[in-house]
């Protein structure tokens, strides 16, 4: 990961005129770099191996990975046996998955150039008829890798979290989170 999220005046400008309270927080944490991958299959696979672990174990695995392949390419992958993926500390369904995953982009079953031609609803409805990506997971691609600014997720406790903190809720429902979705909408790019 050697980029950072684009953004500027113009986007923090838009949310901080949309509520006073979100205002207050973007001053408070002022400019954030947050890093991006762009390699959207290196991203996907990424995803894929962190799902459902803790922090350090994604961490400790996506290591021995890069330290086995030196790139994350599916030419790479295709050539591992599952069992060489499971060393790594995946299960035999992740690494499956991930295997099965490379094959299809190898296979040209999966453009991942083209995503960034499709709109959001198409880009996920591709991904997750992929066994082990997942609405969220899909989501987070868009958002993480392909710099769409337009992401909020239903799924994403980090969200959650956030509105929680900001505007003082227990929890957040489907309801009031679309509430929220539709007033901060982000601008369209």
């Amino acid at each position: 990961m050697n980029n950072y999220f684009e953004y500027g005046d113009k986007e923090i400008n838009y949310l901080k005129n949309k509520d006073e309270k979100l205002a207050k927080v973007i001053d408070n944490l002022g400019f954030v770099e947050r890093p991006v991958d762009t390699d959207i299959f290196e991203s996907i696979v990424h995803m894929m191996v962190g799902q459902q672990i803790s922090t350090k174990a994604h961490k400790t695995i996506w290591k021995r990975m890069l330290d086995y392949y030196n790139i994350v390419k599916p030419i790479n992958i295709s050539k591992t046996s599952i069992e060489q993926m499971q060393s790594f500390g995946m299960t035999y369904i992740k690494a499956n998955n991930i295997i099965n995953f490379s094959n299809k982009v190898l296979n040209n079953e999966i453009n991942l150039e083209e995503l960034n031609n499709k709109t959001d609803n198409e880009v996920i409805r591709e991904l997750s008829n992929i066994d082990g990506i997942g609405e969220w997971t899909v989501e987070m691609i868009m958002l993480h890798s392909m710099q769409r600014k337009d992401i909020f997720s239903y799924k994403d406790l980090a969200i959650h979290r956030g509105l929680k903190l900001i505007y003082h809720h227990k929890k957040i429902d489907k309801k009031l989170f679309d509430k929220y979705k539709k007033d901060l909408a982000l601008m369209v790019v």
